[in-house]
């Protein structure tokens, strides 16, 4: 659930809802919460940098999830220290993710 302050990641990239379906192929546990993570913006930490993060700058711990299809990594979601809350996705597959994604200038 969010707080209100940021959109939520589903309304913000309606295309990203196949990252629970993909999740809950693998069994991994934060397939049910995806539908409510926060949209805080896209990472700012370099200028290539094309993370969208779903929890305030600096909060990823070291764990990755790598989705796949068809054995080709297509989403990379980075999670907190505990593995239970996703803090950003960075989306490998090219898909255009449109203007939710940019930078503001």
């Amino acid at each position: 659930m969010t707080d209100g302050l940021y959109p939520r990641l589903a309304d913000a990239f309606p295309a990203l809802t196949e990252i629970a379906e993909l999740l809950r192929a693998e069994g991994e546990p934060p397939a049910e919460m995806v539908a409510d993570l926060p949209y805080y913006g896209p990472c700012t930490c370099t200028a290539t940098c094309i993370n969208l993060l779903t929890a305030p700058p600096g909060s990823s711990g070291s764990s990755m999830i790598q989705l796949e299809r068809d054995g080709v990594d297509i989403i990379w979601l980075s999670l907190d220290p505990s593995r239970t809350t996703v803090t950003d996705i960075e989306v490998l597959d090219g898909r255009d993710l449109g203007p939710n994604a940019q930078r503001s200038v």
